[in-house]
């Protein structure tokens, strides 16, 4: 009984892929003649003559990145100095009398630099206050501390401070200045004529000219406008991002068509911005915030995302 049913099955199965190959070949028969009008519609669509026409710029997002670490927030802080104790806990004690002689001027000075590392990791003042005793200063350690004449005849490198975080061009406002904002991205916003004569707020830009590709004509047109004294990087050849403003008839007509702008980004190395002062009448180092209430609305929408937050 179980042999008939095996059988059964077996043919049935067989009946299957015998019709199989007839249904598919019958609806790929069919393809070609549904697809036909398609093809001819598609064709008369795609007519070179047809076509819109467009205009295409190439704009340069030059970016000056960070150049100061981020400040730590007051997590970030706490986690650290959390992780400095634990590590501080459990290293094995460092064995001077193997690196340095005893009562050596390294010895000491090592010395006096580990009770420092172990305030800042078990709580206290991050630097040593200082008291005088007599002509000479000593820390509250009593350790004497050199001058930086007597630095350089014991052989010690006098330590200079660490420069500020904050800029002198943060203090005046001063724009223009690379140095400023150390801890954000900052990026180039120049004041020159768009394509309708009016003086606005934008990236640098220019036209492309025939059989240029749109990374050349955006270094080309980047020097145009800000000159040569830049040492600039063009990240990649494809855009990340397109503006298409809206523009009267009468502009469109008399540029040839609808106007796309690809943006490129790009990094400056070296140097500085020195417009010709005639195409180019101003420009600013910003950061994103910065950039917003000088730029037409729409034209912000098109560049926004592309801009770190940082």
């Amino acid at each position: 009984m179980w042999s008939r049913n095996v059988v059964a099955v077996c043919r049935h199965r067989s009946r299957a892929c015998l019709h199989a190959p007839s249904r598919s070949l019958a609806s790929v028969a069919e393809a070609p003649s549904q697809a036909a009008p398609s093809a001819s519609a598609s064709s008369s669509t795609s007519d070179p003559a047809n076509a819109p026409k467009v205009v295409l710029n190439a704009a340069v997002i030059l970016n000056r990145s960070p150049i100061l670490t981020r400040t730590p927030t007051l997590f970030e802080r706490a986690y650290f100095a959390y992780q400095s104790r634990i590590r501080r806990a459990l290293f094995n004690p460092f064995p001077t009398d193997f690196y340095f002689k005893t009562g050596s001027l390294l010895e000491r000075k090592f010395a006096k630099e580990e009770r420092l590392r172990e305030r800042e990791a078990f709580g206290g003042p991050w630097t040593l206050k200082r008291r005088k005793q007599g002509p000479a200063e000593v820390d509250e350690d009593g350790i004497l501390i050199a001058s930086a004449d007597q630095a350089e005849t014991m052989g010690e490198e006098p330590v200079e401070p660490p420069a500020p975080r904050v800029h002198e061009s943060d203090k005046t406002g001063d724009v223009k200045s690379l140095d400023r904002k150390g801890e954000r991205n900052l990026y180039l916003l120049i004041r020159g004529k768009d394509v309708t004569g009016k003086e606005v707020w934008r990236f640098p830009q220019g036209g492309l000219q025939e059989g240029e590709f749109l990374h050349q004509a955006a270094l080309r047109d980047l020097q145009a406008e800000c000159g040569v004294n830049m040492d600039t990087w063009i990240v990649g050849k494809k855009p990340i991002a397109v503006y298409q403003p809206s523009l009267p008839e009468s502009t469109k007509k008399s540029l040839g068509g609808e106007l796309y702008t690809f943006f490129l980004k790009a990094h400056i190395l070296a140097g500085q911005v020195r417009p010709d002062g005639k195409n180019v009448t101003d420009f600013a180092w910003l950061t994103k915030e910065e950039i917003e209430p000088r730029v037409e609305k729409d034209y912000w929408a098109s560049v926004k995302d592309i801009l770190s937050d940082f």
